[in-house]
């Protein structure tokens, strides 16, 4: 396998264990957190060392940072898998957008299922690296959101 067709999946990958080590760190961080308020409460005894506030909040601070670098690794593998696509991710993104809002507010079931396939078999399409099963429901889904837009806007 090469590097470049492994690296959407790698990058998903490390961006997971990063997540996973954000949970981790968190679990960690609030077990340090009870662990010195019950310090406090028996008068400072025990033989831990104690989580100050100052550290908790590095702490925090670095776990955020890490959930940060695991979402722009999701990006990255998300942009990477969309080369040879036809399609940007900027473009899906509002797409996406654009169906998220229009799910919310329509009322017609048989739009509802058309938009929802639509999304469905882009998605899938992508997520299998299959450009030739991504141009009809992605042409598919335009013309629905273009269409409700002119309806609401008429």
């Amino acid at each position: 396998m090469s590097l470049t067709a492994a690296l959407p999946h790698d990058l998903e990958t490390l961006a997971d264990s990063l997540s996973a080590s954000a949970d981790e760190l968190h679990q960690r961080i609030m077990r340090g957190i009870r662990q010195q308020q019950r310090l406090e409460g028996n008068n400072g005894k025990g033989g831990a060392a104690p989580l100050t506030h100052g550290a908790a909040q590095a702490l925090f601070e670095n776990e955020v940072a890490l959930r940060q670098q695991a979402n722009s690794l999701y990006v990255d593998a998300a942009s990477h898998s969309l080369e040879g696509m036809g399609v940007t991710l900027p473009e899906l993104l509002r797409l996406a957008g654009e169906a998220r809002e229009t799910i919310r507010r329509i009322e017609r079931v048989k739009e509802l299922a058309g938009i929802s396939a639509d999304l469905l078999a882009v998605a899938a399409a992508i997520a299998a690296a299959r450009p030739e099963h991504l141009a009809a429901p992605l042409e598919s889904l335009k013309k629905q959101l273009a269409a409700r837009h002119a309806r609401e806007s008429a």
